[in-house]
């Protein structure tokens, strides 16, 4: 297991986890969202390949549409 920071709380997780497997786990499907990590925002099509390390900042953010 390591630790990462996710939306500022800390998480574990499994030593091999994609970037795509923790927005798997918030349960965000096909919402518009935008992954960053460690200040450098993830292009979606490169999500499986992003393997997370130990004190990884990760912040995923949904977008909501108002007026």
């Amino acid at each position: 297991m390591i630790t990462i920071n996710l939306n500022g709380q800390s998480r574990h997780i499994a030593r091999g986890t994609s970037a795509a497997m923790v927005v798997a786990d918030l349960g965000i499907g096909a919402k518009k969202f935008a992954v960053e990590i460690n200040r450098e925002v993830i292009p979606k099509d490169r999500l499986d390949e992003v393997v997370l390390h130990e004190r990884d900042e990760v912040n995923v953010v949904t977008l909501v549409g108002g007026g």
